[in-house]
């Protein structure tokens, strides 16, 4: 029985953006200039990674206090920024097929609780999703955590879970977990750098995943358990 994990941000809802304008902002308001591409290229790690790889790739320093600091603010900011976050093209059609079909699927995200709540307000998700967020796991992504927790509890083998993200630190955890990663381009990222990152296929956007689920070996089984 194989599943999908998907990641949240960038892959099913598009909050991307709305997270390095929060973090750029947060940043600013601390007195620390960082440029925009530089917060995006690290969006997919968990906030406090994000504030130290910024910084330091940016050459800059700054305490464990004030990035904790900035931390806390980017996640009030994008309440602010992003009050009602929209799920991508066939992202909701999507999970509803795979509870249709019988699919085992859930969602690892490096998010907190506070702002996974608001990104998956819209998706229509069934009541007893497997949802697994920053606090389920040790460490976020890129370390393979969350993906593992999210496995254990749907109860099926890593090497037969996809790992569905839009960053190249998901792609990475994925390989570190064991599984095959399927890449989307809505968070961002090139098509040649997602497979450079370890993509086994990839795809416009949720809705184009819909369209090849046969090809991955995704068909129905009548003794599936829907998630």
């Amino acid at each position: 029985m194989k599943a999908l994990i998907f990641d949240l941000d960038g892959t099913l809802v598009d909050t991307v953006y709305a997270h390095v304008l929060a973090f750029q902002l947060a940043f600013a308001e601390s007195g620390i200039p960082i440029e925009a591409w530089r917060i995006h290229r690290h969006i997919g790690m968990s906030g406090d990674l994000l504030t130290q790889a910024v910084t330091r790739d940016s050459g800059l320093k700054a305490s464990p206090q004030k990035l904790e600091a900035i931390e806390k603010c980017h996640g009030k900011l994008l309440h602010k920024l992003l009050p009602k976050p929209q799920p991508l093209p066939g992202a909701v059609q999507l999970l509803k097929d795979l509870r249709r079909k019988g699919i085992l699927h859930g969602i690892a995200t490096s998010g907190k609780p506070a702002e996974m709540k608001l990104a998956l307000q819209d998706l229509h998700l069934s009541k007893d999703i497997v949802v697994i967020n920053r606090k389920d796991a040790p460490l976020a992504k890129p370390e393979p955590d969350l993906f593992l927790e999210c496995q254990k509890r749907l109860g099926v083998p890593p090497q037969e879970c996809y790992a569905v993200g839009d960053a190249i630190w998901d792609l990475l955890a994925a390989r570190r977990a064991g599984m095959l990663s399927l890449a989307v381009l809505t968070g961002g990222y090139s098509k040649d750098e997602l497979i450079a990152a370890g993509a086994y296929r990839v795809f416009d956007n949720a809705e184009d995943l819909l369209g090849h689920l046969g090809e991955l070996g995704l068909t129905p089984k009548q003794n599936a358990r829907t998630s």
